[in-house]
């Protein structure tokens, strides 16, 4: 396994624009013998093939990646999350641009790699229909999972312009196929335009719960993390956090922004309580676009921050329950 700050550790610690690009400055390895011992690893899925609109999320996990900071401890829990638990950088899965359906299988197969080591793959997309291999690979060893999704949209559609398989589609497929417990299932931060009338009943019939951004503006975050933490239950949770249920204000380089959303602070401490009260075996944080929209640093320092809280969240949950 790399240790790209070895080097720089006689010389007193490495700058963020130095070195090799890991997350944080993680170890790196694409070795899956090297991931024996993890607790987490970071995985690439550098694709954008099945965007509705605008493109660009492919440079995501790159962006994230350049955008995250020197690691030390988190000032508000009191706990260094990549000092306590053992995280390393699993690479990029292999795509295929313009070939979906091999991107998506090579994708399953790098997050298995991690779920099949024992460690919590976290997803940088990449458009949100890399949710169904993140998922498939996570259920395939955990059964069926429970999800908690924070979104501007459901993604919960039979189709988008006419395509079964899009980054509208990816709940409604996993839900169908079995590898989400709809009755375990809730979404967050819902505002806009889309899904219509079909979507909501076919959801309202599989027992999904919805919390709709004005349900979360009246309820507050804290009562709707409560809600989401029961309903997730006890059982495996994939966590899916697409940037976009931000307000554009706080994430303006994303595809599909949507007006009046969530602040950055209270999706950031939404995530990492969640992290530290369910029991997450996977989750992703999809839909940056660090070129052509908005402010990209804006978009992919929010990324980097979550995937941050959750590992926090994730030591904190662990820590409480030794």
């Amino acid at each position: 396994m790399i240790d790209p700050l070895q080097r720089w550790r006689q010389h007193g610690g490495k700058p963020d624009y130095a070195g090799l690009l890991t997350f944080g400055g993680l170890p790196y390895t694409e070795d899956p013998a090297e991931l024996a011992g993890s607790d987490v690893a970071i995985v690439g899925a550098p694709t954008d093939d099945l965007v509705s609109d605008r493109p660009g999320a492919r440079f995501g996990p790159r962006a994230i990646r350049a955008a995250s900071c020197t690691r030390g401890p988190h000032l508000e829990a009191k706990v260094d999350g990549f000092a306590e638990l053992q995280v390393v950088d699993y690479g990029d899965a292999p795509v295929r641009p313009a070939d979906p359906a091999r991107t998506h299988e090579a994708i399953e197969g790098v997050v298995g790699d991690v779920v099949d080591a024992g460690a919590v793959p976290i997803v940088l997309g990449g458009d949100h229909g890399i949710a169904e291999p993140d998922v498939r690979a996570c259920a395939r060893r955990h059964g069926a999972v429970g999800l908690i999704h924070f979104d501007a949209h459901t993604d919960t559609g039979t189709e988008v312009f006419g395509a079964e398989v899009s980054h509208g589609t990816p709940m409604y497929q996993l839900v169908e196929q079995g590898h989400v417990d709809p009755r375990r299932y809730v979404q967050i931060g819902l505002r806009g335009y889309w899904p219509g009338e079909p979507e909501f009943a076919w959801q309202a019939a599989k027992g999904i719960t919805s919390l709709f951004m004005h349900d979360v503006r009246e309820l507050g975050i804290r009562s709707a993390v409560e809600r989401a933490t029961e309903i997730a239950g006890e059982g495996p949770v994939f966590l899916s956090v697409d940037v976009d249920v931000l307000d554009p204000a706080f994430a303006p380089g994303t595809g599909t922004p949507e007006p009046g959303g969530m602040s950055t602070t209270d999706l950031l401490w939404a995530c990492r309580e969640l992290a530290a009260r369910v029991r997450v075996v996977g989750a992703d944080v999809v839909e940056v676009i660090p070129t052509g929209v908005g402010s990209s640093d804006i978009t992919a320092l929010a990324a980097d921050r979550i995937v941050r809280e959750i590992v926090t969240g994730i030591a904190v949950g662990r820590r409480a329950a030794v």
